[in-house]
């Protein structure tokens, strides 16, 4: 039993209204393995780097058991690398610089090892290099969570409808499901999507909470009222990590353990933001996970006489 994660592993610069930083780690598999480290032990990642990715970069994962065999590092090439600057809102942003460099044509080795995993979490990246990654798993995992973007419907629709027959959760906010779905309203945009394959939609809305969807069944999560975001990078990223590694750790797939699992991974998210990059996300105690998890549940409790 294992998870595997694939997606970026990357340097980010960052600019918001409370500061800015210079080149530092991120990347989807990053935020994601680091989040759902903290629910499951087996936890793996596939992604590639260049030989400006060091080993001190690298010790991060090792420290939360994560296995890097996965991660390969391209000599003499470069990181993927993106630069961006977040609006007063914070839920807009303009990008400053995107440096594919080793990205541009990475391609998913799967380890011997990593073979047999029942969860498998595709990141945001190419829907071909997503589908590339199941296509060369031996056995299909018991659950496969797949994240995307708009970017990826504007220039790589197809691929990404095709994929998404593959896949059991798609997890993408409210303007994408609108977008994909060509529908506004948030349950005729799910009822449209899980007719493209997946058996779950998870539709994040930021501060407003996230809302799952499967067959006839609707759940509305919170968001945690925060007195301040200081950078939303790898906020979506820390919400799938933690999704998916609780279900791995509870082991069974029902729509009750996927309404736990939103709770928990927007609880990651919650703590993501609280810092630039990942210096909340990766310093994590069991304590401060389970307190922020009953905010959340405090949240939405509530009697009726």
């Amino acid at each position: 039993m294992s998870l595997v994660i694939i997606g970026t592993v990357a340097f980010d610069a960052i600019e918001t209204p409370f500061g800015k930083t210079d080149k530092i780690v991120g990347g989807a598999a990053t935020y994601a393995s680091l989040a759902a480290s903290y629910f499951y032990d087996k936890t793996k990642i596939i992604a590639v780097v260049g030989d400006d990715f060091h080993k001190e970069d690298i010790s991060d994962f090792e420290k939360h058991g994560i296995d890097v065999e996965g991660l390969q590092i391209k000599e003499g090439e470069k990181s993927f690398f993106w630069a961006g600057k977040y609006h007063n809102d914070m839920n807009s942003r303009d990008t400053l610089a995107t440096e594919l460099n080793v990205l541009a044509d990475f391609d998913p080795i799967v380890p011997a090892s990593y073979q047999g995993c029942d969860y498998l979490l595709l990141g945001n990246l190419t829907p071909q290099v997503q589908r590339t990654t199941i296509e060369r798993l031996e056995k299909r995992p018991k659950l496969i969570v797949l994240d995307t973007m708009n970017f990826w419907m504007d220039v790589a629709l197809n691929d990404l409808l095709e994929t998404l027959k593959l896949v059991d959760v798609l997890t993408i906010n409210d303007a994408e499901a609108r977008q994909l779905s060509g529908e506004y309203s948030l349950v005729k945009a799910a009822k449209k999507i899980l007719q493209m394959g997946p058996q779950y939609l998870i539709i994040k809305k930021g501060e407003h909470g996230a809302l799952l969807f499967h067959e006839d069944k609707v759940f509305s999560a919170p968001a945690l009222p925060l007195a301040e975001v200081f950078d939303p990078t790898g906020a979506g990223d820390s919400f799938a990590g933690g999704f998916i590694g609780y279900l791995a750790k509870v082991g069974t797939i029902n729509f009750n353990n996927m309404k736990n699992a939103i709770i928990f991974g927007s609880a990651l998210a919650s703590f993501c933001v609280e810092k630039f990059g990942t210096e909340r996300i990766k310093n994590l105690s069991q304590e401060e996970i389970a307190d922020r998890v009953k905010q959340f549940i405090n949240l939405s409790s509530f009697e009726i006489a």
